[in-house]
């Protein structure tokens, strides 16, 4: 038996497809928090109250079919044909046949995925379903929750798909029937396809898009051997491999006619030709000098969910839980100040944020415009009481991410990526692998457990993991801003 997201593996690549099925099964853990039974608030958006049919986990596909002889709705239903099994998340039979609810837990559903739609109306066709109209079921993107949760305003119930700016555009119909294809040879494949053998590694544009696949190492473990300043290293360069098999190795080498052009491309090849760093002294001391003592480093934690889960927040909106702020003064001391919270206490957190950070000084973040000054400025939204003093936080705050991101300065050691634990690894200091919590999400996930009472987890150990995960970051960004204070003055004598 298939299902779509294995019919989506093998059409994206038939190695990851049996990689996949036989890795050992990984606890789920979503990136963002639904705790919500999904399919009981539809239904109530539906106003489906009796005549229905409810599928379960295993059941047999003749119980859809058999249900669908009198139920008026049908919910979680399961059809199969050739071993592909799918779940329907709604039907709704009229005189002309069957309306089919799709289900976005999203914002804005764009007709750029549309396989998982394509191949379920193949299954139900092939069952000789008729369908009629098709709508899908989206979260509402200005609904704002009050005490209790609204599901007749909660969702949108949409005949379109949108438009890069959210605009309603294609029938979502019209889409799927131009973009449907008969999964016969698909299927066939599949079935032919040696369990006990995997399929050579073969590099294409599936391998890094959106995100690095992750059996990519184990695919072209050579790769990771290649030095520091290999071409392989070059970042978003449709080029390098075939620039890598006409012998050109190392970044300095670079053929100028087939690089893209990029501010970050040209900072690697500078850096190799440099002898390992790059630095445009120019920008970084006009840069250094707008930072202005005592320094502020602020780092924030949170949860993102997407149905919102107290009053006045919206689907998707990011809930902080946790703050890191290392201040350090002109003579080179610092003072660390951590905040953390358990449930939903972000005005007490934004009280303690205008309270901690110095009235005067830099605030410095790491991607600040992508997330601290995004919450800042939510906060201040929302707790009007401090919106002055948390506006003028957001006034005074740079974002070290810029230095990296922009090229003003590139060490080969980087190997083509600026995060913060990269750029960290560099240091003689610390390291985020002595820390038991050392990643973003692992810190997300541990403090799911502090929010949902969790009595099997051990609440202490949770609580000092993560504000030793957050003060490493607050405190990596004094090391990395120490050392750009260095190679600055290095590179001016």
């Amino acid at each position: 038996m298939y299902h779509i997201s294995d019919v989506k593996k093998y059409t994206r690549c038939a190695r990851l497809y049996i990689n996949e099925k036989h890795a050992p099964k990984r606890e789920y853990q979503p990136f963002i928090r639904l705790d919500e039974e999904v399919t009981s608030l539809v239904a109530q958006k539906l106003h489906i109250e009796d005549h229905y049919f409810l599928g379960h986990k295993g059941d047999d596909p003749s119980a859809a079919k058999q249900a669908m002889k009198s139920a008026e709705w049908l919910m979680k239903a399961r059809f199969e044909y050739r071993q592909l099994r799918v779940k329907v998340p709604f039907l709704h039979q009229t005189d002309k046949g069957w309306d089919l609810y799709f289900l976005f837990i999203g914002l804005y559903p764009h007709a750029d995925d549309m396989q998982f739609y394509c191949d379920e109306v193949w299954v139900l066709e092939n069952n000789h379903i008729k369908i009629d109209q098709i709508y899908i079921i989206h979260l509402n993107a200005e609904y704002i929750r009050e005490e209790e949760l609204d599901p007749s305003a909660l969702f949108v119930i949409s005949d379109c798909f949108y438009n890069g700016k959210n605009h309603p555009s294609v029938k979502v119909k019209d889409a799927i029937y131009k973009s449907k294809r008969d999964l016969t040879h698909v299927l066939n494949e599949m079935d032919q396809l040696q369990e006990d053998s995997v399929p050579a590694a073969n590099r294409t544009n599936h391998c890094t898009t959106r995100q690095k696949c992750r059996y990519y190492d184990s695919c072209f473990p050579n790769e990771a051997k290649e030095p520091d300043d290999s071409i392989l290293t070059l970042v978003a360069s449709q080029n390098k491999h075939e620039m890598k098999k006409e012998g050109i190795a190392l970044l300095k080498d670079a053929d100028s006619e087939r690089i893209e052009g990029s501010r970050q491309q040209y900072a690697q090849i500078l850096a190799d030709q440099e002898g390992g760093l790059h630095v445009d002294r120019y920008a970084l001391k006009s840069w250094l000098s707008w930072i202005k003592y005592p320094i502020s480093f602020l780092d924030f934690e949170w949860e993102r969910f997407a149905i919102p889960p107290y009053k006045g927040m919206r689907p998707y909106d990011v809930m902080p839980f946790e703050y890191s702020l290392h201040i350090m003064q002109a003579d080179g001391t610092m003072t660390h100040k951590v905040y953390l919270n358990i449930h939903d206490d972000r005005r007490d957190m934004a009280k303690n944020l205008v309270t901690d950070i110095p009235a005067q000084g830099t605030v410095i973040a790491y991607n600040a415009v992508g997330a601290e000054m995004m919450r800042i400025a939510e906060f201040a939204q929302l707790f009007p009481e401090y919106a002055a003093k948390l506006n003028d936080i957001n006034a005074r705050m740079e974002d070290l991410q810029l230095i990296f991101e922009t090229g003003t300065v590139y060490d080969i050691r980087m190997r083509g990526q600026w995060s913060l634990k990269v750029i960290m690894a560099m240091m003689n200091d610390k390291s985020y692998k002595d820390l038991d919590i050392n990643q973003g999400m692992e810190a997300v996930f541990q403090w799911r457990h502090l929010d949902y009472s969790d009595d099997t987890a051990d609440h202490n150990k949770i609580v000092e993991d993560l504000k030793k995960y957050c003060g490493m970051d607050s405190y990596a960004m004094t090391v990395v801003f120490q050392w750009l204070k260095k190679i600055n003055e290095e590179k001016m004598q």
